[in-house]
């Protein structure tokens, strides 16, 4: 019969608890992943955050927490969160705001866009809390602060396909320079309310920043798949840090 407790006891002891560093996971902040909400082959709603997100916030010193795209809930999980990525997914349905839909548009889901505007809302009364924007988490953060959308990147740019598919592209921005991965036709059109702190060679907005929250950060790429270390790994360190740096038993120190 196989030894249950020796094996639990050197797993707990282990690389479960080194993987997030030397401090362990109780000194480490807690950071909430929004879920995206699809539904499978069965038509059956799945709340889901993509591995690579995961691996990125463990990587960088921060326990992952998946919160599930629920408006009723979000503010009651966001009480327990030192840092939120918004994450990426389909396209935001403009008919809220009066906006006639592209053609070419892929809206998310409903209620997981409910679910977005209200934890930005909540977030607008939490400025300590970190926040990270990938992609369709910058396009929510502007949209949600009155930014302009442009629906469909090749009504502007012919060649709007090489922010597609993974394909890579330079961008030069505060947080650093170099190509990045991306996915996205649509991006915020002007940085409304935000500093302006990116732009890829080719003009679009990529990165956005509040002036005065403590980190509220929104980039257009994929920092979680970018293999560019200061463009991928390094903007989720800069986020951890962040987050720990305002997290309760920080402040108190």
């Amino acid at each position: 019969m196989p030894d249950w407790g020796a094996f639990r006891s050197k797993f707990e002891g282990g690389r479960a608890c080194s993987a997030i560093g030397d401090n362990g996971p109780m000194h480490a902040p807690i950071i909430g992943l929004t879920a995206n909400l699809r539904r499978d082959d069965k038509g059956r709603l799945r709340h889901e955050v993509k591995e690579t997100y995961v691996s990125a916030v463990v990587r960088a010193g921060g326990v992952p927490m998946i919160i599930p795209a629920i408006a009723s809930v979000r503010g009651e999980l966001l009480a327990h969160c030192d840092g939120v990525v918004i994450t990426g997914g389909d396209d935001i349905d403009t008919r809220p705001w009066g906006i006639p839909l592209h053609e070419k548009a892929e809206i998310m889901l409903t209620e997981r866009q409910e679910a977005e505007m209200v934890l930005l809302d909540a977030l607008a009364s939490r400025p300590e809390v970190a926040v990270l924007g990938v992609c369709l988490g910058m396009q929510l953060m502007g949209v949600h602060a009155g930014c302009p959308l442009i629906q469909h990147l090749h009504d502007h740019w012919p060649d709007g396909d090489r922010h597609r598919f993974d394909n890579t592209h330079h961008v030069k921005s505060d947080l650093g320079s170099g190509h990045v991965a991306s996915w996205h036709h649509q991006a915020l059109e002007s940085h409304g309310p935000f500093a302006a702190i990116g732009h890829s060679d080719d003009g679009i907005l990529e990165a956005i920043r509040h002036p005065e929250r403590h980190f509220y950060v929104g980039v257009q790429w994929h920092p979680e798949r970018t293999a560019d270390a200061t463009m991928g790994d390094a903007i989720f360190t800069r986020f951890i840090e962040a987050a720990r740096a305002t997290r309760p038993s920080a402040l108190r120190s």
